[in-house]
């Protein structure tokens, strides 16, 4: 039964995000927001809200192990999976602002997560808002630094017309599958790891990991198929940001998320840094500023040996 309730928590996810983030759009046109703070606040938040929704669920009902891995599992499929993937498809064009501003930040939001959890092998409340934080001063900065940020073209503007009727029933409708889904997601891993003799936290970093990346997944891959717009790797860096800094940062507002199994802090996470990391050097080597099928082909190849490893590994 745990792979239904997997099934179906998955499923759950996707329509809630969806029409979170299509009441959260339309929502924000009546209030006048530009498009541009929509795209950059709104949307990267609404788009959160699936990760966090199941982190939250998984701190409380003791299983922090799912928590942290979720967000770490995910940051790791986000390069090795996702970005893999969409070069595989064709190469991606990297611009001056990830090594700028994009990759470092995501480099210190990623080494503050390690050494919040090294130092007392907890995530408490102080530290979730340190990071919490530190993603609205991000914000901030890329609000003013950013007058065409790309995320401009992707906020839809027909929601700018949506009825209130239909804004109010999108978000009971996200806000309903969003608190199921998550809660039956987390069940179902939770019997799944049972039924297969592996730990929660191996769980957490693979499939609820790709189940919250294959949304964002399938719509990279298509727009790349039809070439209607460049996919931005900024996007995906900032969507690992948006995982420490909203997903584990207000998860461990509302409850502080101990570090319950071992390999986290001795394995899994050291990939999370590997895979941000290895970004910098391989987008100067060869062809630089930009991620080649070559260099896709080694992400995803990599993601392959390290999905290998922890379920080989005890």
């Amino acid at each position: 039964m745990g792979i239904i309730w997997l099934i179906l928590g998955f499923f759950l996810l996707v329509i809630g995000g969806e029409y979170l983030v299509r009441s959260s759009v339309a929502l924000s046109f009546k209030f006048n927001i530009s498009k541009m703070v929509i795209g950059m606040t709104v949307v990267s938040f609404a788009t959160s809200a699936p990760e966090l929704l199941v982190s939250v669920q998984a701190a409380l009902t003791g299983s922090p192990a799912i928590a942290l891995n979720n967000v770490i599992g995910s940051n790791i499929a986000n390069i090795g999976l996702v970005l893999g993937i969409i070069a595989l498809v064709g190469s991606i064009v990297v611009d001056k602002a990830f090594y700028k501003m994009n990759w470092p930040v995501m480099m210190l939001f990623s080494i503050a997560l390690y050494y919040f959890l090294w130092n007392d092998k907890i995530l408490s409340t102080l530290e979730g808002f340190i990071l919490f934080f530190g993603i609205i001063i991000f914000l901030i900065i890329l609000i003013k630094k950013s007058k065409n940020y790309a995320a401009e073209d992707e906020v839809d503007e027909t929601l700018a017309i949506v009825s209130n009727f239909r804004i109010v029933v999108w978000l009971l409708i996200g806000a309903t599958a969003l608190y199921f889904g998550s809660e039956w997601l987390v069940d179902g891993a939770k019997k799944f790891a049972v039924s297969i003799g592996v730990s929660e936290a191996v769980i957490g970093v693979s499939v609820i990991a790709i189940g919250t990346s294959v949304p964002e997944l399938a719509a990279s891959i298509m727009a790349a198929i039809k070439q209607e717009k460049a996919i931005s790797l900024g996007n995906l860096i900032g969507s690992n940001i948006f995982n420490i800094g909203s997903v584990l940062g207000l998860t461990a507002i509302i409850k502080p998320i101990p570090v319950t199994e071992t390999q986290i802090l001795s394995n899994d996470i050291f990939w999370m840094l590997a895979f941000a990391f290895v970004l910098l050097p391989m987008v100067f080597i060869k062809k630089k500023f930009e991620i080649t099928r070559a260099k896709g082909f080694v992400l995803v190849l990599a993601y392959g040996v390290f999905m290998f490893l922890i379920f080989t590994s005890k």
